[in-house]
């Protein structure tokens, strides 16, 4: 390896560091593109690669943005508080199926507003309806952590439910409809998988019963008629993305008009603060996703990329169904090591440079997706959620007890995901 290798090897770490720790609370994008420019000053990128990167990322970024743009309308108009309060009745004082339906509720909302939706929206809504529950704090733990976790283990049904999906789909040109063939059994397998699990593992830290909700679920709507556009809104969003493959339209050219829409509606409504969330909404992400592809673009340029190369070339070898659930681990620590976002960059330059190909895409997706739950830096999704947490005099999680309790509810999961994917290689 050259000298370039080591200097960008360590500019990726540095900026790495930056991201993760914010000194000075800097954007995550600005620090992507000091790396960025630390490259093209050293000459380990070309003004080529930004052409490249832009061309890779805009569509993902765009559609990313929207779909948070939307989930963040609809939070703020008491769509989603409404259904957890409709929810707690629903349980009817039963705290184990309240926990499930909890659960399954966080998978729904991740598969279409995306796991930062669930993780960041979803889980101080839980926080707090569990609160008005009458629920004691240590209680609440397996709760929150069930939140946190089926984000991401559920965030992989459809391209828009986790940007790793958008950013691989996109390099891949790969449609709606058939990453959804393949990646829906897999998505089921790691939903069911992840009830299970959790709840096998915090089954006698659960509640089993809890006082009747203080609060009707009307009271939480904000803005009745963006309230009642919701589900026939969401319906739409998904027949279009489904067919957007045939329309042969970039799904962000879908998703942006959905998102336009909300936001005039709660202009005109002014029944929420519409341009409140246009300014929380993660601009950063855009900064971020192409500097942070500019890095990996010369850092796999200068080696990595033919190390990645090597790897998935002695495991492919093993045949399936070892070869696409060893490198689903590798993707996994891959992603718990260095973020998922990088990870997920890296793994589709060095899966393109292959021969054989095969599902590798898919359980790149797979290991990106569950991956980071072995460790609290596996996505920004999660760093930001264990922030919230933290500000809101929540429920503080330490980074030892999330990475014990990660790795031992993940492992299996993934393992349960990557079969059921090499099931679907059969059909």
């Amino acid at each position: 390896m050259n000298f370039l290798f080591y200097l960008s090897l360590i500019i990726f770490v540095v900026t790495l560091f930056l991201v993760i720790k914010k000194p000075r609370n800097i954007g995550i994008g600005y620090s992507a593109l000091f790396g960025a420019l630390l490259t093209l000053i050293f000459g380990i990128s070309t003004f080529g690669d930004i052409i490249t990167v832009w061309d890779i990322v805009w569509n993902a970024t765009f559609t990313f943005i929207s779909v948070i743009i939307i989930s963040l309308i609809l939070d703020e108009a008491g769509f989603f508080e409404y259904i957890a309060i409709k929810i707690a009745i629903m349980a009817r004082g039963n705290g184990t199926r309240l926990f499930i339906f909890i659960i399954l509720l966080g998978a729904l909302i991740s598969a279409i507003f995306a796991n930062d939706g669930t993780a960041l929206i979803l889980t101080p809504i839980v926080y707090a309806v569990l609160i008005r529950s009458n629920f004691s704090k240590n209680k609440i733990l397996p709760f929150i952590m069930a939140t946190g976790f089926i984000a991401d283990t559920a965030s992989i049904p459809f391209i828009v439910s986790n940007l790793v999906n958008l950013i691989t789909v996109g390099y891949f040109n790969i449609t709606f409809l058939r990453y959804t063939e393949i990646m829906i059994f897999p998505d089921i397998v790691s939903i069911v998988s992840s009830t299970i699990i959790l709840f096998i593992y915090y089954r006698k830290d659960i509640q089993k019963t809890y006082g009747s909700i203080n609060i009707k679920p009307e009271s939480a709507i904000k803005d009745h008629t963006i309230f009642i556009m919701a589900f026939p809104l969401i319906v739409v969003l998904m027949f279009f993305y489904f067919i957007s493959g045939f329309l042969r339209v970039p799904i962000s050219f879908i998703a942006m008009p959905f998102a336009l829409f909300l936001y005039i509606v709660a202009r005109i409504n002014k029944k929420i603060d519409a341009n409140y969330i246009i300014k929380i909404a993660p601009w950063q992400i855009v900064l971020f996703s192409l500097g942070m592809l500019i890095i990996v673009f010369g850092v796999s340029r200068e080696g990595l990329a033919s190390i990645y190369i090597n790897v998935l070339n002695g495991i492919n070898s093993l045949g399936a169904p070892y070869s696409i659930i060893f490198s689903g681990y590798f993707f996994a620590f891959n992603a718990a090591i260095m973020n998922n976002l990088p990870s997920v960059m890296i793994n589709n330059i060095a899966i393109s440079g292959l021969k054989n190909q095969g599902l590798l895409m898919y359980s790149n997706i797979i290991g990106n997706d569950i991956g980071p739950k072995f460790t609290p830096i596996g996505s920004l999704a999660t760093l930001l959620w264990l922030y919230t947490l933290e500000r809101k005099n929540a429920i503080k999680i330490s980074f030892s007890y999330y990475m014990k309790t990660g790795l031992i509810l993940a492992l299996p999961v993934l393992f349960l995901t990557l079969f059921s994917l090499y099931i679907v290689s059969l059909f």
